[in-house]
């Protein structure tokens, strides 16, 4: 059985590249908001399905309007020192009082900051060790090239589940760029 692109791909948060280096690339992502569920899962595995299930709801209707949203790339997944949180980001034409409010209280709809990324894209499925790994390098590099980070560093998944192949996953942390 082979797997066929969906012919409808789903909408990208925006960003602007603003410098490649040749292990990652430095991006500005614009004020963006986010749906986002915090938990106590410590992992990849713990959090992926949970965590998407109840965002998902959200979007397909479990919120006080019934109103289905579209899905957007990537989904981020971000790891605490006591937990994790999922986000997904709401399509570009919503603004925060557009939005209608979750069913789930435990979904919190936030406004993410404007700023400047550090990103190191890699294929194949993310796991907890690929997501270390990549991390590991992506903070070498940032060393390497003097570039100051800050807060935590975070997976972004854009394949669906459903996508076996040419499947685009990164890890990403915020930067001090001037």
């Amino acid at each position: 059985m082979t797997h066929r692109k969906s012919k409808e791909q789903a909408q990208q948060q925006p960003y602007t590249p603003v410098q490649q280096f040749p292990w990652f690339e430095v991006r500005y992502y614009p004020e963006a908001i986010f749906a986002t569920i915090y938990t106590t899962a410590r992992t990849f595995r713990e959090i992926t399905a949970p965590a998407f299930k109840t965002l998902a709801d959200y979007i397909f209707g479990g919120n006080d309007t019934g109103q289905r949203i579209a899905m957007t790339a990537p989904v981020y997944i971000e790891f605490y020192e006591n937990g994790s949180s999922m986000s997904f980001v709401m399509p570009s034409e919503y603004e925060m009082e557009d939005l209608p409010n979750p069913m789930n209280p435990h979904i919190k709809i936030e406004r993410a900051q404007p700023g400047f990324v550090a990103a190191i894209t890699f294929g194949g499925y993310a796991s907890d060790e690929k997501i270390i790994e990549e991390s590991e390098k992506l903070r070498k590099y940032l060393k390497k090239n003097n570039i100051e980070w800050t807060g935590s560093f975070r997976f972004l998944g854009y394949s669906s589940p459903t996508q076996h192949q040419e499947r685009r996953n990164e890890v990403a942390v915020s930067i001090i760029w001037e």
